[in-house]
């Protein structure tokens, strides 16, 4: 990050109005033209620098980086070295197929994601010379004087020297849900948190009410905005999960592919073969080696599951994240807009009675209470329910909800005036006119309203902190007969009305799954930290203990690493912290998700395993960090996708185990072949045709596989652990065995008797074989025959169309010309039958054996959640 960002930066708001603007060399009337243009030259375009932008090239090249896709391009180059171009082309239509189904996925999500720079205000009003202009947000420097109206977007950051009923909206920069009103004249201390400068606002945030003018103090990427901007830059995003364990085995697969094909030159040279045999064998073990129908397989498993989980309003950017959210064992959320519903309430209502109901048949003491919480209030009505600040709107809602008409009531008490609200008094007085007579509501902070009431009720501050301690913002009511436009005295108390942006109906049984899947929900926010803990202890999240982001920036390294672990609940955090916070639960072995909808999100969200933007009211710019977007915003949703990825999972692994016992097989069957004596007993077109085919078909039906019991009671899988590995890694390498050994065994008979169609007879058990085990890998945990096939329709399918296919190989003389086939009798089908039971046999034996031994070690589960699966 370039060191200028970093440095220390003046604490304007420790200063007055007057020594910010000495400190920034201006005046209230702003820059003359020659001074602007010197700072513009200084100081650069208010512009937000931005990272690299992927092209449509980099995101297709980025699909065939990986060791699977060097394998197999390896293999089509040694096909054209031997003009076998059949071979060649079918592996390379592989690549280019999965290259593109990647390619369509990805480029689509970064289309819908458009640059940081977006959030720039695209005009800005100043002063220059006393005289006001209206500039592109580009030219706005250092020391101009810009002023502010509701509905702007702020084009830098500033000093506030005016302000009058001034509000800005700051949930993209701090995560603050609602509104904070700004005051000029406020000197604060230096540790003030950022999300309370009141004197302060800051580029990208948005006036919501009320007028002011700012001094600008910093432009482009010294703006807090920029900051993040830059953190962002300096943030890499690392591979999913699944793309390391996929490059790894196929690491692991080129390295066993090298030894065999140096294993059988030597015995092949011993042996006297001619180099173009050796070549040719080289070239089929490589090939049986890699399985080519795993990379497409994959791809499209992938793609069905984004598909799935778009139908669950989740948009998956990055194919790979699909699977990476079956690992997540820790899910940091943002608490406005995922958790609540970021929609201000009223949740509570209290006079000198008491606790009041908030129900539809309001009695006396609700009715007046409701009754200035409309007269006094600002809120229109609008097309679709109301328009104004969101307190007000929240106000008149409660109100509706409640049976109070606020037509009718406004129609009934005419307003006559008004004395606005504004920091400095923090109340709002309207007087109206009725049929009789006159009357005066009051609105506003407690303090401020019951100090000018004649009595406050017995019990009225005990509720007023037992509603604070809940996190609720508090308003007080008051009324008096009067129709003067004066402060008012003696005013008589109503009450109080508390209101939350409250917890959105499904997050607590979200949040109880969690739990019991073995996930850890944690609260990142930048609201208050009451707010943050009586949300927690709501939806349920245990431990609600809340740390602030003050006490973070204290703590030394081991306390914060403490801290990330122990804590649940993260209040007044600033974007470093939010990042460090996911870089240390990262760093001790948590696969995490994290979610937000602000800028001060994004460099977390790119850090993290997986981030998670928000799609309705979130900001492009954690868009673009982040792997999946929710299309409602809800927590529930997340934890939903969660679900599909521990099922995509598990199917991956269950066609990845399918695929390697079947090239297990092959392997056995190239290498044991020449041992015995036998010529090549399968053609590289044959494996090619078995591995795309044979395997390739199945592969994808059991990709799409039902959830098996207890998907979401198990605990979450380790971060780094391989697909295949410890007692899966036994399995499979038993399985292939038993399968090339009982089909090289019925071809080696019909081989030692002279008859033509052996080879056929390898190529056909092998066939049958591998279609029977994959009836067998459908379920991990229960034998063939106590799973019912009808369950996956798409299995039966693709063993039918492979069975239909291989026929027209060994029959249809095109096809027997091209694959060197020839027709086999009764006596060849029933011994290839006949393998292929004994091959379902055998796994279902190692199955067993393996079950067997995960309950010797312990539960199942748990045995799963530990070893390398």
């Amino acid at each position: 990050m370039n060191p200028a960002i970093l440095k220390e930066v003046k604490q304007y708001h420790c200063l007055d109005a007057a020594q910010a603007l000495v400190e920034l060399e201006t005046h209230t009337s702003g820059l003359t033209a020659a001074e602007a243009s010197e700072r513009l030259s200084r100081h650069g375009p208010n512009e937000i620098e931005s990272a690299a932008h992927r092209t449509a090239l980099s995101i297709l090249l980025s699909q065939f980086r990986s060791a699977m896709a060097a394998l197999l391009g390896a293999g089509a180059v040694a096909s054209v070295a031997l003009g076998d171009w059949g071979d060649a082309i079918a592996i390379l239509a592989i690549l280019l197929l999965n290259g593109i189904l990647g390619f369509v996925q990805e480029y689509r999500a970064e289309r819908a994601v458009e640059h940081l720079r977006q959030l720039a205000s695209p005009a800005a009003r100043v002063r220059r010379g006393g005289q006001v202009a209206e500039l592109e947000s580009r030219l706005v420097v250092p020391g101009d004087v810009v002023l502010l109206e509701a509905g702007q977007v702020i084009p830098a950051d500033g000093r506030l020297i005016e302000s009058a009923n001034l509000e800005a909206q700051e949930a993209v920069l701090t995560g603050e849900s609602h509104p904070v009103a700004k005051d000029a004249g406020a000197i604060l201390a230096q540790e003030t948190d950022l999300a309370e400068r009141v004197n302060l606002v800051f580029a990208g945030t948005a006036i919501t009410r009320g007028r002011g003018a700012m001094a600008v103090t910093a432009t482009a990427m010294k703006t807090e905005m920029g900051r993040i901007a830059a953190l962002l830059h300096e943030t890499h995003q690392e591979e999913t999960p699944l793309q390391k364990r996929l490059d790894q085995l196929g690491k692991r697969l080129a390295a066993v592919a090298v030894l065999l094909v140096c294993l059988l030159a030597v015995i092949g040279y011993v042996n006297g073969e001619h180099p173009r045999v050796l070549l040719l064998t080289a070239i089929s073990v490589a090939v049986a080696a890699v399985p080519e129908g795993l990379p497409v397989a994959v791809t499209i498993a992938l793609a069905l599951g984004a598909r799935r989980m778009y139908a669950r309003k989740a948009l998956i950017r990055k194919l790979a994240a699909v699977e990476t959210l079956g690992s997540v064992d820790v899910i940091c959320s943002d608490k406005t807009g995922t958790i609540t519903e970021n929609r201000m309430t009223v949740v509570e209502a209290w006079a000198a009675g008491g606790t009041l109901a908030l129900d539809a048949k309001p009695g006396a003491e609700l009715r007046a209470l409701l009754t200035p919480a409309v007269l006094c209030n600002d809120a229109e009505a609008a097309v679709r329910g109301w328009s104004g600040d969101p307190t007000e709107v929240a106000l008149v809602e409660a109100a509706a909800r409640c049976g109070v008409d606020p037509a009718a009531v406004r129609a009934q008490w005419p307003r006559v005036a008004e004395i606005p609200f504004s920091s400095e008094t923090k109340w709002m007085f309207t007087p109206h006119s009725g049929d009789a007579r006159s009357m005066g509501f009051l609105k506003g902070a407690s303090s401020a309203v019951l100090e000018r009431c004649r009595s406050v009720p017995a019990g009225a501050l005990q509720a007023h902190d037992e509603m604070a301690a809940k996190g609720l913002r508090v308003l007080a009511f008051a009324s008096l007969e009067t129709d003067a436009v004066a402060a008012p005295q003696q005013a008589e108390f109503l009450g109080f009305l508390g209101l939350q942006d409250p917890p959105r109906v499904e997050v607590r049984e979200a949040i109880a799954l969690c739990q019991s899947a073995g996930i850890r929900a944690v609260m990142i926010t930048g609201d208050h930290p009451l707010t943050a803990s009586h949300i927690a202890g709501t939806i349920g999240i245990p431990n609600h203990r809340v740390a602030t982001g003050r006490e973070l920036a204290g703590l030394t390294a081991d306390q914060f690493r403490e801290a990330a672990l122990q804590v649940s609940v993260h209040a007044r955090v600033a974007p470093e912290q939010k990042l460090r916070l996911v870089e240390v639960l990262r760093q001790n072995g948590h696969t995490v998700a994290m979610t937000g909808d602000g800028v001060n999100d994004a460099p977390a969200l790119k850090r993290a395993d997986i981030g998670v933007a928000m799609g309705l009211g979130g900001t492009d710019v954690a868009r673009q960090a982040s792997g999946m977007i929710l299309l409602d915003n809800s927590f529930a949703t997340i934890v939903a996708a969660v679900r599909e990825g521990r099922v995509i999972f598990a199917n991956l692994r269950k066609f990845v185990l399918f695929l390697l016992a079947c090239n297990a097989g092959e392997l056995w069957v190239m290498l044991l072949g020449p041992v015995a004596g036998m010529p090549l007993p399968l053609l590289p077109l044959q494996i090619l045709w078995m591995n795309l085919v044979t395997d390739g078909l199945p592969a994808l039906a059991l990709g799409m596989e039902a959830a098996e019991e207890g998907v979401m009671r198990q605990p979450p899988r380790r971060a780094g652990t391989a697909i295949v590995s410890g007692p899966l890694a036994w399995m499979v390498a038993g399985t292939g065995a038993a399968l090339g050994m009982l089909a090289l065994g019925a071809g080696y008979w019909w081989w030692d008797r002279n008859i033509e169609s052996w080879q056929t007879v390898v190529f056909t058990a092998l066939t049958l074989s591998q279609l029977t085990l994959a009836l067998g890998m459908r379920t991990e945990t229960k034998p063939v025959w106590a799973s019912d096939p009808r369950e996956n329709p798409y299995l039966l399918g693709a063993i039918g169309i492979t069975v239909a296919m291989h026929m027209a190989v060994i029959y249809a003389p095109p096809l027997q010309a091209l694959f060197r086939t020839v027709p086999l009798g009764l006596n060849e089908w029933t011994a290839c039958l006949a393998v292929s039971l004994l091959s379902l046999a055998a796994f279902e034996g190692a199955k067993a054996l393996r079950q067997k031994s995960e309950q010797r070690g312990g539960s199942g589960n748990d045995r799963r959640a530990q070893e390398n699966t």
